[in-house]
């Protein structure tokens, strides 16, 4: 399938940039009608997602220079180079609560509460944009001769990019019952996105072919482990603290 969804002025339009702001169009809708019902405004969500979302682009991109440092350090001006891929969702999860930590921290608005609207659309995006993998034919997993394997080049892959996405899927539809359902103190919705994206990721990564290494073990795997023990440890305390 052609990476190119059109070309405006001879800028080519890439699939995989329509399909990530697609996935933050729905979730930042998502999000909007949550906080409404959370008693958040508006134009309070709308500021911090304002400083979130490009922060997290600029974070999923040093994730991905920082592990890949070696290539980047010979070639700087690649770095600024999204274009030519190499964003890590982690870097950008990571760097977008950072940022709305802070921002809520400024509106006096309790950042759990924040994590929680947030975080249904957070899988929604994620389900939705890995496809721009598929179309980009990257992020794929080893060979497989299972019949919905993915084929690159003659050859028969693990599609990795559909495990997550249809695992991201599950995790939005089961924190958007819990959330407006069966909640019943702040912050365990994000605990159970961390600890389930958490497991989906580690186990996604040891198929991917791609993965990012540091002193011979993959990153994302570490990442999902620290991101499981911290969803556990959340889910523990806000357990502790009843919603009023």
């Amino acid at each position: 399938m052609d990476r190119v969804a059109f070309s405006i002025f001879g800028i080519d339009i890439m699939w995989y940039a329509i399909l990530i702001s697609l996935g933050m169009v729905l979730g930042i809708l998502l999000a909007t009608k949550e906080a409404k019902r959370r008693g958040i405004s508006e134009d309070d969500l709308s500021d911090i997602l304002l400083v979130s979302l490009p922060l997290s682009i600029i974070g999923a991109r040093l994730y991905y220079v920082i592990f890949q440092w070696d290539y980047y350090k010979n070639n700087p001006i690649e770095i600024i180079n999204i274009r030519g891929g190499g964003l890590a969702i982690y870097g950008g999860i990571i760097a977008a609560y950072l940022a709305a930590y802070f921002m809520s921290k400024k509106k006096k608005i309790n950042f759990l509460d924040i994590t929680d609207l947030t975080a249904p659309s957070l899988a929604l995006g994620q389900a939705i944009g890995r496809w721009g993998n598929f179309i980009n034919m990257e992020a794929h997993g080893t060979e497989t001769n299972l019949p919905w394997a993915v084929i690159i080049d003659g050859k028969s892959y693990h599609p990795t990019f559909l495990y997550e996405s249809l695992g991201n899927f599950i995790i939005f539809i089961f924190l958007l019952y819990y959330s407006r359902k069966k909640q019943k103190a702040k912050g365990e919705v994000i605990s159970f996105y961390l600890i389930f994206y958490g497991i989906l990721r580690f186990f996604v990564e040891g198929l991917r072919t791609d993965s990012l290494y540091f002193l011979g073990f993959r990153i994302s795997q570490i990442v999902s482990i620290i991101f499981i023990l911290v969803g556990i440890y959340l889910l523990i305390n806000s357990r502790k603290k009843i919603i009023k």
